[in-house]
């Protein structure tokens, strides 16, 4: 499918989480509390099975042809080290829960004031949205393809995805996920841009370890929803960058 112009996928994607969040926004009140956890289980357990489909792309065989074939899994480990302990020691997601605070605070009506719980319950909601949605495989590679002209067919299925799941989140966390298109907007547009300047000269294994590295973030995510583990999934993002280049470093170093 392809587009017709940079970007047009991320257009569509953006589209299809404000579409699904106002539905589940309208229909969310309906749903009981135990119909809202069942939701929230079961984005939970198809984000593990996301995590895991993308968490297998550390035995693509150009990932171990370019790094040799025990480097894969230490590249992955050691872009979740230096990127956790990085975003750790920047608090990042510390400030992305107060980003959240503050536009909640500044969407909520003038004169009330929000309670704990409600504010909590956007910061959730939105942090939770945008790192489900921007964190996996599809939107990195789905915009990269866009911007590099190989179509948006990966954009058009995670349209699909997004649009349920945001349908999902906002009957249980409401508003919080509607601003998620936001991110989305600004992080696949980002990489869309990158496709566009980079042309074809990314190669298959510095994505193949990017798509590990986030399939893993992805199962932090899972956990997260699951109620098993707060991972601080979002201190980890800056794993994201350093996967490709430490793949670089390994291969100049062999």
């Amino acid at each position: 499918m392809d587009s017709a112009f940079p970007g047009l996928g991320t257009v569509i994607n953006v589209v299809a989480i404000i579409a699904g969040a106002l539905v589940g926004m309208a229909v969310g009140h309906r749903l009981t509390e135990s119909t809202r956890s069942v939701v929230t289980d079961c984005l939970g357990l198809v984000t593990l099975l996301l995590a895991a489909l993308s968490a297998a792309s550390v035995t693509d065989p150009t990932l171990a042809d370019a790094v040799g074939s025990g480097a894969p899994v230490l590249v992955v480990l050691g872009s979740l080290l230096i990127g956790g302990i990085t975003g750790s020691l920047l608090r990042l997601e510390h400030r992305l829960s107060g980003l959240a605070g503050r536009v909640q605070s500044a969407t909520s009506r003038r004169g009330s004031n929000a309670s704990h719980a409600a504010r909590e319950r956007f910061i959730e909601g939105w942090l939770t949205a945008s790192l489900l949605f921007c964190v996996g495989p599809l939107a990195v590679l789905g915009s990269l393809s866009d911007g590099l002209g190989r179509g948006i067919e990966e954009l058009a299925l995670k349209s699909v995805l997004d649009g349920f799941a945001a349908l999902a989140f906002a009957s249980t966390f409401g508003i919080g996920v509607l601003f998620s298109a936001v991110s989305v907007a600004v992080v696949q547009g980002g990489f869309t841009v990158l496709g566009v300047l980079l042309g074809s000269v990314v190669p298959d294994a510095h994505v193949a370890a990017l798509t590990a590295t986030g399939g893993l973030m992805l199962a932090g995510i899972g956990f997260r929803l699951l109620r098993i583990r707060e991972v601080p999934v979002g201190d980890m993002l800056p794993a994201l960058l350093v996967a490709p280049l430490l793949t670089q470093l390994v291969v100049w170093l062999r």
